[in-house]
């Protein structure tokens, strides 16, 4: 049985560029910045047109820096997607550092990103999960909705072990990574979205399993269907099943690799389910989406954030919020240059 058509749940993309990904796993070369970008992001706005959806985009700064990589950005604004900061350097020790680092962090990339899709940002996301008290600060302070940098689960330090151990980092390099998918408390953390008791910012996690906490984002999928593509499909089934009993609105998660085989990216063989075929990966993407509509109305992150804070001064359930926005409307098409 479906849930009441007013049950709301967002997805969002973080946008990880080849060379994020060479970068902190310590391969020699990212310093040059190579990129799937061309392949990947026609792609995925070409698979998520064809179901209709609009979600959030979050961009690295760097990325938006590149004159190469203007027209893709654009293309990404303009076919009425959110555009969110996923930071400019993508570094998963951004908890570490200071105040003044964080600003020019968030703000460079914010002026890069702003600049090449014309379109405000309000929603941020850190690299790698990583977040702090100083980040949430920084971002109330700069006029910021929410951030969605949390990812409650118990699983970040085994995943962070198996990643470290795989790895020919040098101890210092281990040392700032040491914080890499979050701390075993974070399992602990709430799944609903919820406004901070420091400022007006919302903090939307990227939602797990209730109880259990094992995490459900399309990456998770896409490693368990290559060894049970019928476990993989139960897997999400009892996730959306326990979120809908726990009157949780999920937040739900894709990468970019999500859509692109090995050979396209033969570099990052490392990451979870980069073996299984395209055609595979992109059944179990349309399978765990179709999963999601069939029991949530999908929105984007910041009218997800508008809702949880509405239903916050409300006191109403997360389970009955009113999203801001239909999602069907587009936004117009904006000249270049000029910001949303």
């Amino acid at each position: 049985m479906n849930s009441p058509p007013e049950a709301a749940a967002s997805v969002s993309l973080d946008l990880d560029d080849k060379w994020t990904y060479m970068k902190t796993r310590g391969l020699a070369g990212w310093e040059v910045f190579p990129s799937y970008l061309e392949v990947a992001v026609p792609r995925i706005l070409r698979f998520l047109e064809e179901r209709k959806l609009r979600i959030t985009f979050f961009i690295v700064g760097q990325d938006a820096a590149l004159p190469r990589n203007a027209p893709l950005l654009r293309s990404i604004a303009r076919a009425g997607h959110e555009i969110g900061n996923h930071s400019f350097h993508h570094e998963p020790w951004l908890h570490l550092y200071s105040h003044t680092e964080i600003e020019r962090e968030v703000a460079l990339a914010e002026q890069h990103i702003e600049g090449v899709t014309g379109r405000r940002v309000r929603g941020f996301r850190g690299p790698g999960f990583s977040t702090s008290t100083a980040v949430a600060d920084v971002l109330a302070a700069r006029g910021y909705r929410y951030d969605a940098s949390r990812l409650p689960t118990f699983l970040g330090p085994l995943a962070r072990a198996y990643y470290l151990m795989t790895s020919n980092l040098d101890w210092k390099e281990r040392r700032r990574r040491g914080r890499l998918y979050g701390r075993w408390r974070d399992g602990f953390g709430s799944l609903r979205p919820h406004r901070s008791e420091r400022s007006s910012l919302v903090d939307i996690p990227v939602t797990t399993v209730p109880i259990v906490r094992t995490p459900f984002h399309l990456s998770y999928l896409i490693w368990l269907s290559g060894h049970s593509p019928a476990g993989a499909r139960q897997y999400l089934n009892m996730a959306l099943a326990s979120c809908r009993a726990c009157h949780i609105a999920p937040s739900f998660l894709l990468h970019p690799l999500d859509f692109l085989q090995l050979s396209e990216a033969p570099e990052l063989g490392f990451f979870p389910g980069m073996t299984l075929p395209l055609h595979r990966k992109l059944e179990v993407a349309d399978s765990a989406l179709a999963g999601i509509a069939a029991r949530y109305r999908i929105f984007t992150l910041e009218e997800h954030a508008l809702a949880a804070a509405d239903s916050a001064g409300s006191g109403a359930s997360e389970w009955t919020l009113q999203p801001a926005h239909e999602a069907a409307a587009q936004p117009p098409s904006l000249p270049e240059g000029k910001i949303r």
